[in-house]
């Protein structure tokens, strides 16, 4: 790069980073500035609306309402990943939708829940059932009338999915829009007959007594799939199928009640999180300019630049931020560092082995490459994955996680090369302003693998131990939060408008103190003094024993007090649709790291290091009593994006080494390890250090995010070290074909033998030749080729063609 071409490159650098910062903003919410003023929250951060649904059947079963939340969920997922539906008593559902302050239009828009029919035009009298009008279709009798008639052929809960969208039509090139339909195994038969009866005729589809459409059957369906054609554009479509789906629901429901809900954490616990993030960020600077100088200051603008984009990019997708998703953001600005360790680590390492600035440069981006991206497209993968199968708050990580991974990736990569080159280009040519790599001891940490599987195995299985005996004194094996076990909603009116800061000064301890439990949920409505407090299930005494303390401490009006049960905001099927999103991640993870290092045992040791973390942490879990709920998945997700992500740095550096070597597999890893051993521990402190400053500065629930967190860094630190590489070890050996070296050993001490007597067979004695090694270093020449020999070979079963 020319010297005029890199100042250029320079200036735009520092007047892009500048613009992109101010537009970015300082701040989340509403106290913040710029695009971070606009980001989507959630309910715990700016509030939202809270609808409560009643069934129109008095008695309905678990099932049926167990069905619905799931569904509903689903529904509302269009205005947040973080909305929430949880059932409440036997026949009531509450829907949870952050971000949102319109709880009309959101009724509006959400309609009728379960009151979805199919109907034909006519009944067997030839009575119009729905007659064409200006502007669509109207019923032209009472929906309960066209049911006597027995003119519905298809109820809501006979339709299984729906989805709009856009096709290409067989008969011509133009695109067409439609909704495609999926029927259950029951209205698959009921519309089978009904189509069959009608071909030529109309079918209304009637939602809330209004005809949304009235298309024409053009031939039976008997296949389970249909097509509703004739849609003006996508979102025509993708409005239809939207009613399809909520009127679909197993139960119908009528409103209640609704209101607009204040934040649950409020505003202090934003700028506790964000300073959080700003004194982390200038910690990590500060600590990569002193480890590698002038390409530390490079990490520094590269690190702004992600900060930077990540704020603008989630108010342009629109994707909404709640606390752990704040805690994730400031997690992913110490992961990132993990890019331009990795390059710059190579950097020195290429000077220290005698190559020019520039070329060290050049080669330390080239070499660092395929770790990086292995390692963030292995992650990427998972989040691809998460955000196809997950719901609720494990879609919100993934897309957060998708987002940093996409631009670390950028800024280390494209920002970070430009800004690096430029630099050298104006005139840093000196090697003191990038520093040497020291030469490091090997370490035998493979030697030591029996001790360190000790300790992973006395780890992991501390976590059944303590939940076995938390179970046996407790009662529960985990501390579970209210999203997984449910509890208690206490709705109260108090005397006075509270804000959400003195309800958590006042009104909280005195919960805490009834309950005998941390896990307090209070939610204020907005508008109005009644404040929700959700809490663990409460008995009979204990919800008279809490009325009766707030009557004594706020003075309220026990009429004024009411109490009802609530179920997990996770249901069943969404820890089920998590618990397959993990396992398909996993699944395709291993998939990828086959193959692109050619090796199943690469994959199998990585998914293995991978779950003993996850399981220590899970222990931790066990032992320290944290609130197992929303945070525990976001929590574990991390860690999993954490732990691939610092096994591939190693076996990249396996790869590497294995090229054309000669030497043991053991003295391979340990070197790779050894080499490796400071991106390890600089990517863990850096990491530690966003974690820890959050852990110190965050409220409780922040806390209970990030404790387990800390012990995630750690333990990924530590199994990357010690355990990866030795396992793989153990595999490479386990699964190979043995190499007999006694035998190998006596093949080379023939075949020399055979040389000197084929010597000794000449009638003149021959001159000693210099070069030969003595008789009694024979002996010793002959097991080194030996075992030369065994290690190629060894290393040969492994080995492969370079890129």
């Amino acid at each position: 790069m020319k010297k005029n071409r890199a100042i250029v490159v320079l200036l735009l650098t520092a007047i892009i980073t500048v613009f992109l910062c101010y537009t970015a903003g300082v701040g989340i919410g509403p106290t913040g500035t710029g695009s971070a003023k606009n980001i989507k929250t959630g309910l715990d951060l700016s509030g939202g609306v809270s609808i409560t649904y009643q069934a129109k059947d008095s008695n309905p079963s678990a099932e049926d309402m167990s069905d619905t939340v799931y569904k509903l969920q689903k529904r509302v997922e269009q205005y947040s990943t973080e909305a929430q539906v949880y059932k409440e008593g036997n026949d009531r559902i509450a829907v949870e939708i952050p971000g949102v302050t319109d709880a009309d239009a959101i009724l509006n828009d959400l309609g009728k829940p379960g009151s979805l029919c199919f109907i034909t035009a006519e009944d067997d009298d030839g009575n119009a059932n729905f007659t064409s009008t200006g502007s669509g279709y109207a019923l032209a009798r009472s929906l309960d009338e066209i049911r006597e008639a027995g003119s519905v052929v298809l109820e809501g809960t006979d339709v299984k999915d729906a989805q709009g969208g856009a096709f290409q039509s067989d008969k011509n090139s133009s695109r067409e829009y439609a909704v495609s339909l999926t029927l259950t195994d029951e209205g698959k038969t009921k519309f089978a007959d009904a189509t069959k009866a009608n071909v030529g005729k109309q079918i209304a589809i009637v939602y809330d007594n209004q005809i949304l459409s009235a298309p024409k059957v053009n031939e039976a369906i008997t296949g389970g799939q249909a097509q509703i054609t004739g849609m003006a554009d996508v979102e025509e479509a993708q409005n239809l199928a939207s009613y399809i789906r909520i009127g679909s629901l197993s139960i119908e429901l009528e409103e209640l009640r609704s209101s607009v809900v204040a934040a649950q954490l409020g505003e202090e616990a934003i700028s506790t999180s964000v300073m959080a993030g700003l004194i982390g960020l200038i910690i990590v600077i500060v600590f990569m300019i002193i480890m590698y100088r002038l390409p530390g200051v490079v990490a520094g603008v590269a690190l702004i630049l992600y900060t930077a984009i990540v704020l603008i990019t989630l108010n342009a997708f629109d994707i909404t931020l709640t606390l752990p998703g704040i805690a994730g953001i400031i997690l992913g600005i110490g992961m990132a560092v993990d890019a331009n360790v990795i390059i710059y680590a190579r950097i020195q390492e290429e000077i220290a082995a005698g190559n020019s600035v520039r070329a060290s440069i050049k080669s330390g981006f080239s070499k660092a490459f395929s770790a990086i991206f292995d390692g963030n497209i292995t992650t990427l993968i998972a989040s691809l994955v998460l955000m196809w199968l997950g719901s609720g708050t494990v879609k919100g990580f993934a897309y957060t996680l998708a987002l940093g991974i996409v631009v670390s990736m950028f800024t280390a990569l494209v920002v970070s090369r430009f800004v690096m080159n430029a630099l050298y280009a104006v005139g840093f040519h000196d090697e003191k302003f990038y520093g040497r790599a020291k030469q490091r001891k090997i370490f035998n940490i493979v030697g030591k693998r029996k001790v360190f599987f000790i300790i992973s195995i006395v780890l992991i299985l501390s976590g059944p131990v303590a939940m076995l005996i938390h179970h046996n004194v407790d009662g529960t094996a985990l501390n579970y939060a209210l999203d997984f076990s449910g509890g208690t909603a206490t709705t109260v009116t108090f005397n006075e408008d509270m804000d959400i800061k003195q309800i958590d000064s006042e009104v909280t301890p005195v919960v805490e103190e009834v309950t005998g439990d941390k896990n307090v949920q209070p939610t204020k409505v907005v508008g109005t003094n009644q404040v929700v407090i959700k809490t663990r299930t409460l008995s009979q005494e204990e919800r008279e024993k809490l009325d009766q303390a707030l009557v004594d401490k706020f003075d309220v009006d026990e009429s004024l007090i009411a109490t009802e049960s609530i179920s997990s905001t996770v249901s069943s099927e969404m820890r089920r649709d998590a618990v397959v999103a993990v396992i398909v991640a996993t699944l395709c993870m291993l998939v990828y790291i086959w193959f692109r290092f050619k090796d199943i045992r690469f994959a199998s040791s990585a998914v293995l290091a991978l779950l003993h973390d996850v399981l220590v942490v899970f222990a931790f879990y066990g032992i320290s009593r944290i609130s197992v709920g929303n945070t525990f998945i976001a929590c574990m997700l991390t860690i999993v994006g954490y732990s691939i992500n610092a096994t591939i740095v190693i076996f990249d550096r396996i790869r590497e080494n294995m090229k054309g070597s000669r030497v043991k597999l053991d003295e391979i890893v340990n070197e790779s390890i050894t080499q490796t051993l400071t991106r390890s521990m600089y990517t863990s402190f850096t990491t530690f250090v966003m974690v820890a400053v959050l852990y110190i500065l965050g409220v409780s629930s922040i806390r209970e995010f990030a404790a387990p967190l800390m012990v995630g860094v750690i333990c990924g630190a530590y199994s990357s070290v010690c355990i990866t590489g030795a396992l793989w070890l153990v595999m490479k050996r386990y699964y190979r074909k043995p190499v007999p070296q006694a035998a190998v050993a006596a093949k080379t001490a023939a075949s020399s033998a055979k040389q000197n007597n084929s010597g000794k067979q000449n009638s003149q004695p021959a001159k000693k030749d210099p070069t030969q090694p003595k008789k009694k270093n024979r002996k010793r020449v002959a097991e080194r080729l030996a075992a030369q020999e065994a290690a190629a070979k060894e290393n040969a079963s492994g080995e492969e063609k370079s890129e």
